[in-house]
């Protein structure tokens, strides 16, 4: 062992998942018996090509923790995992800025091309609810054992990692022993939710009008440009259940959403359905967008007119992206020696909503060329906290009587040399039969309080929908 990364790959036809196991649990007692000690941190990657196979599926087959699944938007990179391999994780309160410095610097230590899986808090310096009591400040995951499907190709791959000092024999053993737990089976009986006992809102709609005026008046006194008012939905199912139903449940397979999901322990997971990018960098080169104002095709003549065209003749709904479009180009540019913001401004049509969206590519500056100073910059959004950054976080913490946990922070995956995240809106953090939803809307100078309830409805109605299903 003389070489701090080692990938061995079989190369070979994709092989049926019974068959894969046992091919890769013949890889690793192989290399075993060859193992030594290390002076430097080891990792050691097995790859074998599989038969195609449901990442989901398989994820919900097996019965190891911590699970995690990523999907991006277009659906060419989808991984599932389980276990841990190694993580990277921070638990302290205090600015979201050391979080990412924390991560920055773990990661420098890591191999370039290891992607680990994981998130953020949005707001780290806010004291949690006790539903977000299983989920860090950050926490970041390479997994034991993962399912891909890149351009269509499936892998599964394990994982070994080995510290200095560390008795080799025994991560080796304790790998084999994960791998013998696999559950090969790709079929199992997707049951349908329970019943829900209870469905509650925090705020309720008085409180939330009332809030809303109170922020439309802050902008009359020039206060602020624009902030986001988020809600706090709560069901209260009859029994405990897998919250990865949710996912697998999901009935809008064609919708541009990215999907996350992170299970730390069992029954416990945050899950999102989320449109919206928050980066994706390779190198120096990144890729943002501007995601910011909604329109429903539900409430418009009935279901059957044209929500992007009303969103492109709303001006309303023009003025908040341009918030959103002005302030991502002016917090790029200390960072960037290049932006190119997209003048005209597109709709973006999910399943029930559409979005009004422009995307943004721009080249960094050589010593911004890593995660920590871009997730500085960008993090929160004006589309999900507001403008100005700073006042628009302390209202948020006054205005909202909860913690946001996870909701609207970044999630995704994250290399040395790249990384990809989504922010993680139309989302929920389930603990045993207590599912929590969030969502918000953005409120500018001219909101309708009752528009903006409604507007918040229509957010969750995809994840609200799963739980009408029927078998």
């Amino acid at each position: 062992m003389n070489k701090p990364t080692d990938i061995i790959e079989q190369v070979s036809e994709p092989l049926p998942m019974k068959k894969a196991l046992s091919t890769l649990q013949k890889m690793v007692l192989d290399h075993a018996n060859a193992a030594g000690s290390v002076s430097e941190p080891y990792l050691q990657t097995f790859s074998i090509a599989v038969s195609s196979t449901d990442p989901l599926l398989w994820l919900h087959n097996q019965d190891l923790y911590p699970k995690f699944f990523w999907s991006n938007r277009k659906k060419d990179d989808l991984v599932a995992g389980i276990g841990t391999a190694d993580v990277i994780e921070y638990d302290k309160t205090g600015p979201n800025n050391v979080s990412f410095d924390i991560l920055q610097k773990e990661l420098c230590k890591k191999n370039p091309g290891t992607r680990y899986f994981g998130g953020f808090c949005f707001n780290n310096e806010q004291k949690q609810d006790e539903q977000w009591r299983a989920f860090k400040s950050f926490t970041f995951v390479l997994p034991d054992i993962q399912l891909s499907v890149t351009d269509g190709t499936h892998t599964l791959s394990c994982h070994l990692m080995i510290e200095p000092g560390e008795n080799s024999e025994v991560r080796y053993r304790r790998l084999l022993e994960t791998i013998a737990k696999i559950n090969s089976s790709t079929l199992r009986d997707i049951p349908p939710l329970p019943e829900i006992n209870s469905r509650t809102f925090s705020p309720d709609k008085k409180q939330w009008i009332k809030t809303c005026n109170q922020i439309l008046q802050r902008f009359q006194e020039g206060l602020m440009g624009k902030i986001i008012l988020a809600r706090q939905t709560l069901l209260e199912f009859n029994r405990g259940f897998s919250p990865l139903l949710f996912l697998l449940r999901y009935p809008f397979s064609e919708s541009s959403t990215y999907r996350y999901y992170f299970e730390p322990e069992k029954n416990t997971a945050f899950f999102s359905f989320t449109p919206e990018r928050l980066y994706r960098r390779k190198n120096n080169e990144l890729l943002t967008e501007a995601l910011a104002g909604t329109c429903s095709r539900e409430t418009i003549d009935n279901g059957n007119g044209d929500a992007c065209q009303q969103l492109l003749n709303s001006e309303k709904d023009i003025r908040e992206h341009k918030f959103v479009k002005d302030t991502i180009v002016r917090e790029l540019e200390p960072i960037c020696s290049d932006i190119d913001m997209e003048e005209r401004v597109r709709a973006l049509q999910l399943n029930r909503l559409a979005h009004l969206y422009t995307q943004c590519r721009a080249e960094l500056k050589p010593e911004a060329s890593n995660d920590s100073a871009v997730l500085k910059t960008l993090h929160p959004t004006p589309a999900v906290g507001g403008v100005p950054k700073t006042k628009a976080l302390e209202q948020i913490i006054q205005l909202e009587p909860f913690s946001r946990g996870w909701y609207a922070g970044p999630v995704g995956w994250i290399s040395r040399n790249s990384a990809e995240f989504a922010v993680g809106i139309r989302s929920a953090v389930a603990k045993e039969n207590m599912f929590y939803l969030y969502s918000g809307a953005g409120l500018v100078r001219g909101s309708n309080p009752e528009s903006e309830w409604e507007e918040v409805d229509q957010k969750i109605a995809d994840i609200l929908a799963i739980t009408r299903q029927k078998r």
